[in-house]
């Protein structure tokens, strides 16, 4: 190459992107954990093969109604229990929730594990 030419680089759209101080620190930890040292090889690696996890919180919103309802019966039952007694279809009420409540809590537990191994 002579003076007078000019070597293109393979990269030549410039990106700018603006953080907080607070994002710049967390990007310099990922940074070391990872063991990089240069900004912008990270950068460009993280955009073109890092992922973004969506979660649904559906399941976890639905869990949140069956402990309210849970948390219903068994005050209900309390109040029973100590001012007429207590009934068997009550407590069986309450068995039926319960095992509702821990089974939709042991799925969306398998949810995010399965998430965790991405």
């Amino acid at each position: 190459m002579g003076t007078g030419a000019v070597k293109r680089r393979k990269r030549d759209i410039h990106l700018h992107v603006m953080v907080t101080p607070e994002e710049m620190d967390t990007i310099r930890q990922r940074m070391a954990e990872a063991g990089v040292t240069n900004t912008g090889a990270f950068i460009r690696k993280m955009a073109l093969n890092g992922y973004v996890l969506h979660v649904d919180l559906a399941p976890v919103r639905e869990l949140v109604s069956l402990q309210r309802r849970c948390a219903n019966n068994l005050n209900q039952v309390a109040l029973h229990a100590n001012t007429i007694g207590v009934y068997p279809e009550e407590i069986a009420a309450l068995q039926r929730d319960y095992a509702a409540l821990w089974g939709r809590v042991s799925a969306v537990l398998e949810q995010l594990a399965e998430v965790v191994k991405l």
